[in-house]
């Protein structure tokens, strides 16, 4: 429901944010890409900036700081294509609202990682210990499974979890739900925060080091990657930018600029 209120919201606001922005599509030479600013701006700028003459192929690259817009700027047209997200967030975005867009090809996976400024190792939280998740429902169920497999919770057999779908507290943690984007802001008044990947990044924290635990990247079916509109899933500036985002150039650039915190797919 959150998605497409969040759609409509921004869809009578005239998406104010890409006012500046024409229309794309595949009538124009340029492919105009919704990116998250850490990493997939970086990638795709190394792209645009390196790969993409070989292609004939110029990416404009447009960024975004929420996991909304991005979206609703690929469906009104805004953009030819989008960078930011994991199939299952996608899955939810086109069940709530309907939208035709289609998943490209995974490109990366961002760990999801606990992190705190409160304690040093995961048996320090204390009994009643608040703990902030996303609101999202993907990243929500992402972050509880990551708290399950630390042994902090045990989970109800579900698809997707909420913290509805507890079936074991020995803590009493208390959580706090809150937009993705906030969660590095919440550690200040949380004992912990699992935050996405993306966001710790460009909050100076480095999810290898830095995090209580961590997602595990083998095998991570939450993958990053390119999303376009049904009509332009055959276009051929979407096939040659995923062709150079899966190339072994964008591999051995995310293996030296990351330091672990972005895994190549």
């Amino acid at each position: 429901m959150r998605i497409r209120a969040a759609l409509i919201a921004v869809a009578l606001t005239g998406l104010t944010a890409l006012s500046a922005c024409s229309s794309g599509g595949s009538a124009s030479d340029t492919l105009k890409v919704g990116v998250s600013p850490v990493p997939h701006a970086q990638i795709l700028k190394y792209v645009a900036d390196n790969l993409a003459a070989s292609k004939g192929l110029k990416i404009e690259v447009v960024e975004f700081t929420d996991y909304v817009q991005p979206n609703t700027a690929l469906v009104d047209g805004s953009l030819d294509a989008n960078y930011f997200q994991t199939v299952p967030y996608l899955e939810t975005f086109t069940n709530e609202s309907g939208a035709k867009v289609e998943w490209v090809q995974p490109v990366h996976v961002e760990p999801l990682g606990l992190y705190s400024k409160k304690v040093k190792k995961l048996d320090e939280l204390p009994n009643g210990a608040k703990i902030a998740v996303a609101n999202d429902a993907t990243n929500e169920a992402r972050g509880l499974k990551l708290l399950e497999a630390g042994g902090l919770i045990k989970l109800e057999a579900v698809d997707q979890p909420t913290v509805r779908d507890l079936a074991e507290n020995p803590r009493n943690l208390q959580f706090v739900p809150l937009e993705a984007a906030q969660l590095p802001r919440s550690l200040e008044d949380t004992d912990a925060s699992v935050i996405n990947g993306n966001y710790a990044i460009d909050a100076g924290l480095k999810p290898a080091t830095d995090s209580l635990a961590l997602e595990k990247a083998e095998g991570n079916p939450n993958a990053n990657g390119l999303v376009t509109r049904t009509e332009l899933k055959d276009d051929k500036r979407v096939r040659d930018l995923a062709e150079l985002l899966g190339s072994q150039q964008v591999k051995d650039y995310i293996k030296q600029n990351f330091n672990g915190s972005v895994i190549p797919v």
